[in-house]
């Protein structure tokens, strides 16, 4: 088992630096991936990253919501999305997302596709090729 990173990530970057082994990796929205990824075959399950999100965004693979409801003010990280987001990471640097858009209150989005995108980004993507350009944010 593995823990997902899910769209409601907006880059906040805690959950790197708590996982003991390394296998959370920033992908780039100009790749396709927009989020930070878990490498499901690298993954102890030890959940570390999961109360350093400050989003919410991490599950446990079959904890992925099929029907997430929002509170209302979270934002969703999407390839495609064009909404603009910025605010500053758990270390103080800028994040600034331009696929993003705004959960209204009980809104309700299904999750579990995040789970193929976080495989494919190791799979097809960049994976742990993305950290030599990784730029902190």
């Amino acid at each position: 088992m593995t823990h997902v990173i899910t769209s409601l990530c907006v880059r906040d970057r805690g959950c790197i630096e708590v996982c003991p082994v390394e296998c959370i990796i920033p992908g780039q929205a100009a790749d396709g991936f927009p989020m930070m990824y878990i490498d499901p075959d690298t993954c102890i399950d030890c959940g570390a990253c999961v109360p350093e999100c400050p989003f919410g965004a991490i599950y446990p693979e079959d904890e992925v919501p099929a029907a997430y409801t929002a509170k209302g003010g979270e934002f969703i990280n999407k390839v495609g999305l064009t909404g603009h987001y910025e605010a500053t990471n758990h270390h103080g640097k800028a994040i600034v997302l331009e696929t993003t858009r705004q959960l209204a209150a009980g809104e309700t989005v299904d999750l579990t596709p995040d789970i193929k995108a976080n495989s494919d980004f190791f799979t097809s993507g960049s994976g742990y090729a993305a950290k030599d350009s990784d730029q902190g944010s």
